[in-house]
């Protein structure tokens, strides 16, 4: 089975502001959508940049499953025949009003393919986010994929319930800080232990967690390095995987 394009995509998102990074995320999705790119991945709370203590102020910054503001989107998922994991704050049924950390993936005919909620939420992400309850899984071109967020990453059941289900290909959006070691002690570890493909996409700039620094890109199944977009410019890194 031939393999599916992944595109790993970076920028540095303008804090609050939904509309200017939703036309971000979708040129990012018709500029890899043209490269061969079937699945494009954003980082952790792309859409709104990693802002909890913003959003919690903000109600404008909470998103709907089948929000206007996102039509964007779903007209470049269309336009390139690409798939998008795009993550922002969405809001929940039964969470009182309250949004997760949520990866919408928007299937390449415009409509919602899945929906994941960040399950394991980090510092005052659980005083603003309700925490997801499921796992995330989406099939496309034959190839099973798993998805997860940032701290999620650091529980290794949730790779190996993804390895178990038959899922190939681990997609992790977060937003990393400068200090952090989960370019060396999480991604290569999980696509090793669980003989995944690992496909992160990273913020950049300065976010509520400190200054994020892309590198995004993948790691095949022995955890070695097959795709790197640097740490220094808004765009992607493209990568074979399944």
């Amino acid at each position: 089975m031939a393999g599916v394009i992944v595109a790993a995509a970076q920028f540095a998102p303008a804090a609050g502001d939904v509309e200017g990074n939703v036309r971000t995320v979708s040129g990012l999705i018709r500029r890899a959508g043209a490269e061969g790119a079937r699945v494009v991945v954003f980082p952790e709370l792309a859409l709104t940049g990693y802002e909890p203590t913003l959003i919690r102020a903000t109600p404008a910054a909470r998103l709907t499953e089948a929000d206007a503001r996102l039509d964007p989107v779903r007209e470049a998922c269309r336009a390139t025949g690409a798939a998008a994991v795009v993550n922002g704050p969405v809001l929940m049924a039964g969470a009182q009003g309250r949004a997760g950390i949520t990866s919408l993936v928007v299937g390449p005919d415009g409509a919602l393919l899945a929906r994941y909620d960040k399950r394991h939420l980090y510092g005052v992400e659980a005083e603003v986010f309700a925490p997801g309850t499921a796992d995330g899984r989406f099939t496309l071109d034959g190839v099973r994929f798993a998805l997860a967020t940032c701290y999620d990453n650091r529980f290794p059941d949730i790779a190996e319930r993804a390895a178990s289900d038959g899922c190939t290909v681990y997609l992790a959006s977060s937003a990393l800080d400068a200090d952090n070691d989960s370019f060396e002690k999480v991604y290569p570890v999980r696509a090793r232990e669980f003989g995944l493909y690992v496909v992160l996409a990273d913020l950049l700039g300065p976010s509520e967690a400190g200054p994020c620094t892309g590198r995004s890109g993948a790691w095949g199944p022995d955890g070695e390095r097959i795709a790197d977009a640097g740490p220094d410019r808004e765009g992607f890194a493209l990568a074979e995987v399944g």
